[in-house]
């Protein structure tokens, strides 16, 4: 299986994500109660090609992303009211855990063999590191979506200067931009 170079087993649990209503305070209180950082910050998001259970996607959304040792966090903050995953799970529950992100070596493969268990296709797109996320509806089964998450070189790049990036923080730059890395604010 091999791991990727921030860690984590390729193929296994990368992530897990947690939509909050406060983008930046969310990142500040993982900040300085748990000493996590810096974050790499997508102020809007809404997917390449995305579909929303069936339908064309719209909802725009903020991504932060940062390290806890070799686990990635993700928080999600929905930017509108269109209907998304994000706000399904505001709506169903409040806020709080939203997903796993499950590294997949063989995307089709993996999707179809979800949904041979139930797990409906709920939201699917293009991505900056490249290839596809799926989110699959694990209808309770599970304690949120599963996000499956294509493998690419992009993948392990991006993530990995994630993760290096938070081995050395000395609590300078907080928040960076997700797509140059360079200090924000």
């Amino acid at each position: 299986m091999g791991l990727y170079s921030f860690g984590q087993p390729k193929g296994g649990i990368i992530q897990t994500a947690y939509v909050v209503e406060d983008i930046h305070e969310a990142m500040e209180k993982w900040r300085s109660r748990m000493k996590v950082g810096p974050w790499f910050l997508l102020d809007h998001f809404t997917g390449e090609n995305g579909t929303y259970r069936g339908a064309p996607a719209v909802a725009d959304i903020s991504i932060a992303m940062a390290f806890a040792g070799h686990m990635q966090i993700e928080l999600l903050q929905p930017n509108d009211d269109h209907p998304s995953v994000y706000k399904e799970t505001i709506e169903a529950r409040g806020y709080g855990f939203h997903h796993f992100g499950k590294s997949s070596m063989d995307y089709a493969a993996d999707l179809k063999a979800y949904q041979a268990l139930g797990y409906e296709l709920a939201f699917e797109a293009g991505v900056p590191s490249g290839g596809l996320v799926a989110y699959l509806d694990t209808k309770g089964e599970m304690p949120g979506f599963l996000e499956l998450i294509e493998d690419t070189p992009g993948l392990d790049e991006m993530f990995t200067s994630f993760y290096r990036a938070s081995l050395a923080w000395d609590g300078s730059d907080p928040v960076r931009s997700m797509l140059t890395g360079e200090a924000l604010g």
